[in-house]
């Protein structure tokens, strides 16, 4: 599979794609960080709207994604894509959009599972008091997101 790391601010930020969609985006590189890296359609298409991003330009990330979860997964990863630019959401407020007020639990778990950090934004999902916990990517990462977000939002 082609992958790509991409320098960011706040880290190098792996990018794999299966030739179609892209199919994960990390900032723990882990042991694949010496793999052999390539490039694609797809990668060149993630890298340029990640850059953007990044340098500070409003994005809606148009790049395809597959991210190869259970069904319940896939629901909360989709909920997330609608979560609007520069906002937050809610553990349990994103449960109950999903019809299943209970199910905070299970969602704060989906979220922690997402394979495609920050075009997938679970970074805006905090505490119900608004808190910022559970980010694979680490909390200082999760806030330097929502801040870059907080300052393009006016020019979206």
């Amino acid at each position: 599979m082609p992958r790509l790391t991409l320098a960011t601010p706040l880290g190098p930020l792996r990018l794999i794609s299966d030739g179609e969609a892209l199919t994960a985006a990390t900032f723990d590189l882990g042991d694949e960080a010496d793999g052999p890296e390539g490039a694609d359609a797809v990668l060149d298409a993630a890298r340029r709207q990640l850059s953007a991003y990044f340098d500070g330009a409003p994005v809606a990330f148009s790049v395809p994604v597959r991210l190869g979860g259970t069904p319940f997964q896939e629901r909360v990863w989709a909920a997330l894509r609608e979560i609007p630019h520069g906002a937050t959401l809610g553990y349990g407020a994103l449960a109950r959009r999903l019809g299943m007020p209970q199910a905070a639990q299970a969602v704060g778990a989906a979220n922690g599972q997402n394979p495609v950090a920050v075009v997938v934004p679970c970074h805006r999902v905090v505490g119900a008091d608004g808190s910022l916990v559970g980010y694979a990517g680490g909390l200082e990462r999760k806030r330097a997101l929502l801040a870059l977000e907080s300052r393009q939002r006016s020019l979206f």
